[in-house]
């Protein structure tokens, strides 16, 4: 039996369509590259970056595996933001290279292209687990104090609220995430599950930055996942014992490399959702005579 065709299919020319030989060009050219920042996102804490538009970032796992959640804005306009659920529509669940992490509505651009990704042959496992997760969302208190009855500040949630407060955002702006590097999928009740992390000490997902962007990334309180965060019998050292912090680095690519590409624009929408805008309520008054 085939499988079922996926449900949006982009015509010629759309956003959707991606230029594999560009973004091709730029993950394979890193002797054409510039590092111009690198930093260290500490375990069960989290970081919020800058990357200009037309800039790389990479998030590595230096010392070993470790689960990433990761939220992106537009630098100069936070209502804009990563959309998880449309992503994992436009694109797939478990997102690798040549995948967009896609913006909210009404501006629904591309944010970030993957360009490269050192996972990307992962797979299916047997179990039918993914890595780089847009199923599942961040772990926070609430959830933890509704299965455990106790409080506990660290998770990826409250992580991710703390690191956006100097940009003047707060709890409202953390939106749902790219669970980087976390390897997961749904089991024949349809529930979700996850999975000890597959990534080892030096693996990595690129991102080019389609528009001026806000990043933050934090690290995963339950570590590589290999420890249940809940229903088992395990201390806060066993996970802890999992944990291991998170590099960032971003790179300026040579001009050259960007010639034919420019930043995104939202989708030249104009309908108003069928409600006419005032000034043509007040065109229609004065072709009437009112």
């Amino acid at each position: 039996m085939a499988n079922p065709a996926p449900a949006y299919r982009a015509k010629p020319g759309s956003p959707l369509s991606v230029d594999p030989a560009f973004y091709n060009r730029i993950a394979n050219a890193t002797d054409q590259r510039r590092l111009v920042e690198k930093l260290e996102v500490p375990i069960r804490d989290a970081r919020a970056w800058k990357v200009p538009a037309g800039h790389v970032m990479r998030i590595c796992t230096r010392q070993g595996p470790q689960v990433g959640d990761f939220n992106l804005w537009s630098l100069h306009n936070p209502r804009e933001r990563f959309w998880a659920s449309r992503t994992r529509q436009l694109q797939r669940a478990h997102v690798s290279v040549h995948d967009r992490l896609w913006s909210t509505l009404p501006y629904l651009r591309p944010m970030a292209t993957i360009t490269a990704d050192t996972l990307e042959h992962y797979g299916i496992d047997e179990d039918g687990g993914r890595v780089h997760d847009l199923l599942g969302t961040r772990c926070d208190p609430y959830v933890n104090h509704l299965l455990t009855g106790e409080d506990f500040d660290f998770h990826c949630h409250s992580n991710l609220t703390r690191a956006v407060a100097p940009f003047g955002l707060t709890e409202f702006d953390i939106h749902d995430v790219l669970n980087v590097f976390q390897c997961t999928g749904l089991n024949e009740q349809d529930q979700y599950f996850m999975k000890a992390c597959p990534a080892q000490a030096g693996d990595y997902l690129e991102l080019f930055a389609e528009i001026d962007l806000l990043c933050a990334l934090s690290c995963c309180p339950g570590g590589d996942l290999s420890v249940d965060l809940w229903g088992s019998d395990a201390t806060d050292d066993d996970l802890l014992a999992t944990c291991h912090p998170i590099g960032i680095e971003i790179y300026a690519p040579d001009d050259k490399l960007l010639e034919g590409w420019s930043p995104p624009t939202p989708p030249d929408y104009r309908g108003h959702h069928g409600v006419r805008p005032p000034e043509a309520d007040w065109s229609a008054k004065r072709r009437s005579g009112c």
